[in-house]
């Protein structure tokens, strides 16, 4: 009795970390939106003390003379993180994917995951 009563505790401990793999396999690789962002990278860094994360902020000004609205970001991807380094302080254009319901912050601090960096100048 003993025994079952072990497998089947091992079964769904094993069943609930095949859940939860499955699940952030999802988050991370299925985007609820795309889009791209233009304006000044004012803030970029690697960050965390475990995890490290590149995390940055964009500058956006939609109109000369208007208060400018910050877009922060979050990069996976080192070559694309090489990229940004060497248009910092230009105006440039971001692609992102937005993903949803990541549970923790080792994989970014932020919800929008750079993909691509145009430099506009």
């Amino acid at each position: 009795m003993k025994s079952k009563i072990l497998l089947w505790f091992g079964i769904l401990i094993i069943l609930a970390l095949a859940g939860f793999a499955g699940y952030l396999w999802i988050v991370l690789n299925w985007s609820y939106s795309k889009g791209e962002r233009a304006g000044y990278v004012q803030k970029f860094s690697q960050k965390g003390w475990i995890c490290k994360t590149w995390e940055g902020e964009l500058t956006m000004t939609p109109v000369p003379g208007s208060i400018p609205e910050k877009f922060l970001f979050s990069v996976r991807d080192d070559r694309v993180a090489g990229e940004l380094n060497n248009v910092l302080g230009k105006k440039v254009t971001l692609s992102y994917e937005q993903h949803i319901g990541i549970p923790t912050t080792c994989f970014g601090e932020t919800e929008y995951f750079i993909t691509g960096v145009k430099a506009l100048e």
